[in-house]
């Protein structure tokens, strides 16, 4: 009898099923203990395929992690800020847009309970104070009213925050913030000054051109630090503003001159009550927009802009004596007709029509020196 090692199939090459039959019928014929041997194995055609790992052979196929899109979107994150929006009224909401709109996280406190608006927007409503300095957020935007701004700064938990919290105003004045800021912050809070030249109304279309002064009052050296005040400027930017960087001084000495002017008559037209008419003029229709965009304000802005801008008084009073001297010329036109009515041409070049006299240019002191008003009264 041959031993089963000889019966063994060959490693390389398995034995087809006609030559294992054959084999096996000759090898036992009429064995009185049959063999069982095992089932030869299937031709290879029907062999189950040992499977290999799926490997990319495409550029563009899709990666199970992509490094690259991690550290764009790690990034992505980095660059974006936390801004804690502290008064959430008109303007506040104005500005929580664009910032949501470029991806910053946004959280609003405010008196008022702006909950439901809030989450409209995408942004975390925080109606106490301590809640959302415990959110540590990069930025605290300032947007209460120029009345209010040092109570609602003095009610903040500043221990709660970090240490370099950067502190920012979208006020319309900046003197008087800037003095409160460094009074109240102590020294390793950076401070901002900012002043969006536009509003809600002014600004709903596009900020496009749109001037945004700032002046950076207190930045640490460290890159962090200024990187951010870059990242926050940047949304402004990328509004299409006009950057406009100015001292604090300057805007207030600037905004006399323009805002408030502004303000102050759209305010007096107002009190008219103008109406449209069917034949408005384009220098009517202004006069409309004018006082739409300023009686939209509140009071306190308005307010906020004379109390706290000390050249706001000396506008004023330019104003009246503007109004006076053109009230002094229009009446003197009015003699000049009743005289020519009453005595004919016998007066006619003996009398000099009064003119509107120029005020004196701004920063010019409209009344004499106290010494020498009265060195003249002695006169």
């Amino acid at each position: 009898m041959a031993s089963f090692s000889s019966i063994q199939p060959a490693a390389a090459q398995p034995p087809s099923a006609t030559a294992t039959s054959t084999r096996t019928s000759h090898l036992l014929p009429h064995h009185p203990d049959q063999l069982s041997l095992p089932s030869p194995p299937p031709p290879p055609s029907h062999r189950r395929l040992r499977r290999r790992p799926h490997c990319i052979r495409a550029i563009d196929a899709a990666q199970p992690y992509d490094y690259e899109a991690y550290l764009f979107n790690r990034f992505s994150q980095s660059s974006k800020l936390k801004i804690a929006v502290v008064g959430f009224g008109n303007f506040g909401q104005f500005l929580a847009k664009a910032f949501i709109r470029q991806g910053h996280t946004v959280f609003a406190h405010s008196r008022s309970n702006y909950h439901a608006v809030a989450q409209s927007l995408g942004a975390a409503f925080f109606p106490d104070p301590h809640d959302l300095c415990e959110q540590h957020p990069d930025v605290i935007l300032i947007c209460t009213s120029v009345i209010s701004t040092e109570s609602v700064l003095r009610s903040l938990p500043l221990q709660r925050l970090r240490r370099n919290t950067l502190f920012v105003d979208v006020l319309s004045v900046k003197e008087f913030p800037k003095n409160i800021f460094l009074q109240v912050l102590p020294h390793h809070f950076d401070v901002l000054c900012t002043h969006p030249m536009f509003g809600p109304e002014s600004g709903k279309v596009t900020w496009q051109n749109l001037p945004f002064v700032f002046d950076k009052v207190r930045i640490g050296n460290e890159e962090s630090r200024v990187n951010r005040v870059e990242t926050f400027l940047d949304i402004f930017k990328k509004e299409g503003c006009t950057m406009v960087e100015m001292s604090c001084a300057e805007h207030d000495r600037y905004a006399a001159g323009s805002q408030f002017i502004t303000h102050t008559m759209g305010r007096i037209l107002e009190k008219l009550q103008l109406e449209s008419t069917p034949i408005n003029t384009k220098g009517y229709e202004t006069l409309l927009n004018l006082v739409e965009n300023t009686a939209s304000d509140s009071f306190d802005l308005y307010y906020g802009l004379f109390m706290y801008n000390k050249n706001a008084m000396e506008q004023l009073e330019r104003l009246d004596l503007a109004f006076e001297a053109l009230k002094t010329e229009l009446f003197g036109h009015l003699h000049e007709a009743l005289r020519k009515q009453l005595f004919g041409k016998s007066e006619e070049g003996g009398h000099r029509r009064p003119m509107l006299a120029k005020l004196p240019k701004n920063g010019t002191p409209l009344l004499p020196p106290q010494s020498e008003a009265v060195a003249n009264k002695n006169n």
